[in-house]
């Protein structure tokens, strides 16, 4: 089977990741290429060909704009172009400018299925993220084949513009050869540098309240480095949140088995990678409310959920975690159970599967 996986670039971030390693699995037992709107080289190792467009968008953001079709006229031009001469069985649109570009290539090719592949959720697609395109988002959805959303919330509210829209987790990415010891004083966060979704002002004021034998550390990169070192270094917390930069996997597997918690103070997200790569490693885990925290936690079942955005909540509930490493086992055996639902095979079974689906 001949599949075409979209991106707008291949930067790292989490739908970017979760693409090319169920891409990179498929290319196993499939004929696999990426396209990409962008020629910025990719941050993560492809096993399948990657194309790119003539006229490239190397800004290194998402669309969030109007118009998207108008905007982007040349680069559609291109994937058709790119479905006429590859002779596609499948292409697969990631997000919400993409997903927009189906109607425009069931024209063209009713044969192709065409699968809209979302990661975030219903509320920040269409209140946020494409509120200035939400109609041409809504026609992308409804000229799909199919939707794959990655939590129940999403299956309900998507549903009710396209009926076939299904569940798929996004698999776990890093190999855990051995799991936390939970002894060392260190909590663990890994998170894009963006204030605003991964309330990382919120974190700020979380650090000011953990013990001075304990502290965050936190791996990623983004937008708003320099910002949140301002405000770091403002409310005089060098000692205890710490920032280490990206990380590659080796690195990033380091630094979940030499931590004992992991935190995650999103305001919103899809389904976080980072959550179910903690959990391989067996660290118990702290998250403010969000719709992805609720799918990978069960609502409380496997990890502990605080109020949305309610900072002496969660530092209340951060406390039995740090101060008994029996509380913190007794979590870290939740994550271990957890985890056994996104074994990557199982995941790209299913992928396989809804390939065949009519």
């Amino acid at each position: 089977m001949k599949i075409l996986i979209c991106v707008e670039n291949l930067l790292m971030d989490g739908v970017k990741r979760a693409a090319t390693v169920i891409g990179n699995e498929l290319s196993k037992e499939n004929e696999v290429m990426y396209f990409s709107m962008a020629t910025t080289p990719s941050f993560f190792t492809l096993t399948a060909p990657l194309i790119s467009v003539s006229d490239p968008v190397n800004s290194g953001r998402s669309f969030r704009g109007s118009e998207p079709l108008k905007k982007y006229a040349s680069q559609i031009s291109d994937l058709l172009h790119t479905l006429f001469v590859g002779d596609y069985d499948v292409v697969i649109l990631t997000a919400g400018l993409l997903t927009s570009f189906s109607p425009r290539i069931k024209k063209e090719f009713p044969h192709i299925k065409v699968i809209s592949w979302l990661h975030n959720n219903y509320e920040t697609y269409m209140n946020d993220y494409y509120s200035q395109m939400r109609t041409e988002f809504i026609t992308g959805l409804t000229n799909a084949d199919y939707v794959v959303v990655l939590t129940d919330h999403d299956v309900m509210r998507f549903s009710k513009l396209q009926a076939k829209t299904i569940k798929i987790y996004n698999p776990l990415t890093i190999k855990s050869d051995s799991i936390s010891t939970l002894e060392n004083h260190v909590i663990s966060m890994v998170s894009r540098i963006d204030i605003k979704q991964k309330g990382l002002d919120l974190l700020v004021e979380i650090a000011k309240n953990i013990p001075d034998d304990w502290k965050i550390r936190l791996a990623g990169s983004g937008p708003d480095n320099d910002k949140l070192r301002t405000m770091i270094s403002t409310a005089n917390l060098e000692s205890k949140l710490k920032l280490t930069g990206s990380l590659n996997d080796e690195q990033l597997a380091l630094h979940y088995q030499t931590s004992s918690v992991f935190m995650m103070t999103s305001r919103w997200e899809g389904l976080p990678l980072v959550i179910g790569e903690a959990m391989s490693f067996g660290l118990p885990i702290i998250s403010m409310d969000n719709t992805g925290a609720q799918e990978y936690l069960r609502g409380g079942e496997f990890g502990v959920l605080t109020q949305y955005h309610n900072v002496h909540d969660f530092n209340t509930k951060l406390e039995p975690l740090m101060a008994s490493q029996y509380v913190r086992s007794f979590w870290a055996n939740k994550s271990l159970q957890r985890r056994k639902y996104f074994v990557l095979s199982d995941i790209v079974m299913k992928w396989q599967n809804l390939f065949k689906a009519r």
